[in-house]
């Protein structure tokens, strides 16, 4: 079994220098689409991140009508509190706010112009975390039941929405170009095993008069479709491999709240994926090959 191994490998590296034009433009294409591939992946993990990171800062803000008791407002931070998609619920005072406020001002460099007037026209808050982002109708709705209680209801949540249509959108998009780079892969790889079939077809004819078996026959033809395949994503890992300190510092870049970066996890699903799909593609365009331009 060894041996035969052996000698269906040679057989694999004899026939692409045989055919060394065809296989090095299957190659190429090979790494085109593992590279597409990997860069899908890349940019869905870098807006799945985004997404999870605001998430994690969404909440439901209500702001309070001025002259509002405090027993109301905590009768409405009660009920809210009860509700099973509310984590939390935190009241800010007017004064507070006021203090945020001007904290985040001087953190940019602007002027606090409420000194001028006198006055605080920050309103009062109710701050709700949710256990579950995407389930907030009906804390909403509980906040805007109270008549002359709440002035207006910020819904940070429809950035999240937002941010779940892109990905979706992105991801149909890629997949689409990478399942026809693929198939374009799978045409190239069938007809270089084809040609290489048919340059040997005298050699297949008297191996078959000497009684060699089907599989003794179409073995070293698959291996080589194999070959294509496994060292198209070893040039797409080494690519990434060099590529992967300027593409996470890029991400840093763009989205510099969000922790983007090549992590361990997402390095061994990309290795995975690209070996998996560069031999899959290697191994069926082979075989596909194989059995429809030799004879049985």
């Amino acid at each position: 079994m060894i041996g035969f191994l052996a000698f269906s490998v040679r057989r694999a590296f004899q026939g692409l220098w045989r055919n060394r034009v065809m296989s090095l433009a299957a190659t190429v294409t090979m790494v085109l689409m593992l590279v597409l591939l990997a860069g899908l992946m890349l940019v869905l993990s870098g807006l799945e991140a985004g997404l999870r990171f605001v998430e994690s800062k969404v909440e439901v803000q209500a702001f309070i009508n001025d002259g509002v008791s405090l027993e109301r407002i905590t009768e409405l931070q009660v009920q809210v509190e009860a509700l099973p998609e509310v984590s939390s619920v935190s009241y800010q005072s007017k004064e507070a706010a006021l203090e945020a406020w001007r904290a985040d001002q001087a953190a940019q460099g602007r002027p606090d112009l409420t000194t001028l007037t006198g006055t605080n026209p920050i309103p009062a808050s109710l701050n709700v975390k949710l256990r579950d982002p995407r389930q907030y109708g009906s804390v909403v709705d509980v906040l805007k039941a109270p008549r002359g209680l709440i002035s207006e209801v910020l819904e940070t949540q429809r950035v999240v929405d937002a941010l779940v249509a892109i990905t979706g959108v992105l991801r149909s998009i890629g997949l689409g170009i990478v399942i026809m780079v693929g198939l374009t892969v799978l045409f190239i790889v069938v007809n270089t095993i084809r040609m290489a079939v048919m340059a040997r077809a005298d050699e297949i004819e008297i191996m078959r008069l000497v009684g060699a078996s089907d599989a003794f026959i179409r073995w070293p033809f698959i291996f080589e479709g194999l070959l294509v395949g496994l060292i198209g994503a070893a040039i797409t890992l080494g690519l990434l491999a060099v590529a992967a300190p300027s593409i996470s510092q890029l991400g840093t870049t763009i989205l510099s709240e969000i922790p983007i970066g090549f992590d361990q996890q997402l390095g061994q699903q990309l290795v995975l994926v690209v070996v998996g799909a560069g031999a899959l593609l290697g191994g069926l365009g082979a075989t596909i090959s194989v059995r429809s331009y030799l004879i049985k």
